[in-house]
């Protein structure tokens, strides 16, 4: 996988079919790298006639890391978010829709579709709101725009995502943590076998663990606030996906994108969590190659 300069950083990015091919550009989650993507999903996109690329985020995975930025006080930043008064943060969410826009800069490409999910599915928003000429279509999946009013996941699930373990802690230590954390947020009638669930939470250890930059990540969302103003200028064909039982963003978030959108259609998935389950694939794979197809270029 190959190192392309883009927005001023190094990025880690692959890509997966013919060039000739319209491309997708793929922008995962809040802490999550490019592997995230699964490989079925991506390869199903691909013989369905797109060029197919994805990326690790900055701060994360294999990319660059924004190691000058000062130490991250999330409880400090949360608690001037609720006050309504300006977080400081190194960088925000329109500054990785930048990236991504460089991405696609240092491979060529001139337009896109874009498909985000989670904090990618805010990216993905920003990136379609800001640069329009560049984007084909936006596929937002289980994200928000920001509003204050809708709701937010459970007190058990914040602190699980809140929580860190030690910094010497050993490698199947932080295995279950993440098992513990994915699980409480997965799909609950699309479960993941436990065996599988190790084995992916193991294969993104591996590769890379950098909390610190998932920390900054999610300042960059409570940093950047309410997006519903940039939602509302989008003028890109725009399909909203979401499950009935994310505990992590709720299902109203992803009907609040859909109104803000202007004729963005949605798709409400029963039995969805917050993931991307194997169970989940071919009813995302029909929803995204519909959606896709329906607005390639002529």
């Amino acid at each position: 996988m190959p190192q392309l300069a883009a927005n001023g950083l190094q990025l880690e990015v692959e890509t997966l079919g013919d060039r000739a091919h319209p491309a997708v550009l793929l922008i995962m989650g809040l802490g999550m790298q490019l592997i995230a993507w699964p490989e079925s999903l991506c390869q199903e996109l691909v013989a369905a006639g797109f060029f197919v690329i994805r990326f690790d985020n900055r701060d994360i995975g294999l990319s660059e890391k924004i190691e000058s930025a000062r130490r991250v006080n999330l409880a400090t930043a949360a608690l001037r978010y609720f006050l309504r008064l300006p977080v400081s943060a190194p960088y925000r969410i329109e500054t990785m829709a930048d990236d991504a826009i460089g991405v696609l800069d240092a491979l060529g490409i001139d337009k896109a579709h874009i498909v985000g999910v989670s904090l990618g599915g805010m990216i993905a928003q920003s990136l379609v709101a800001e640069h329009p000429q560049r984007c084909l279509s936006l596929s937002s999946i289980m994200s928000a725009s920001g509003d204050r009013r809708m709701p937010t996941a459970s007190l058990r699930i914040s602190r699980l995502l809140m929580a860190r373990p030690a910094r010497n802690a050993k490698f199947e230590v932080l295995v279950e943590h993440f098992v513990r954390l994915f699980t409480a947020i997965g799909s609950p009638a699309f479960p993941t076998p436990p065996a599988l669930m190790r084995e992916r939470m193991r294969a993104n250890l591996q590769r890379s663990y950098y909390p610190a930059g998932t920390a900054r990540q999610l300042l960059a969302i409570v940093a950047s606030g309410d997006r519903s103003a940039a939602l509302r200028r989008i003028r890109r064909p725009t399909l909203v996906v979401h499950g009935d039982a994310d505990p992590l963003v709720p299902v109203a978030n992803g009907v609040d994108c859909a109104r803000k959108i202007p004729g963005a259609s949605l798709r409400i998935i029963p039995g969805m969590g917050h993931d991307l389950a194997s169970g989940l694939l071919p009813i995302l794979g029909d929803a995204l190659r519909t959606h896709l197809h329906a607005n390639n270029p002529n």
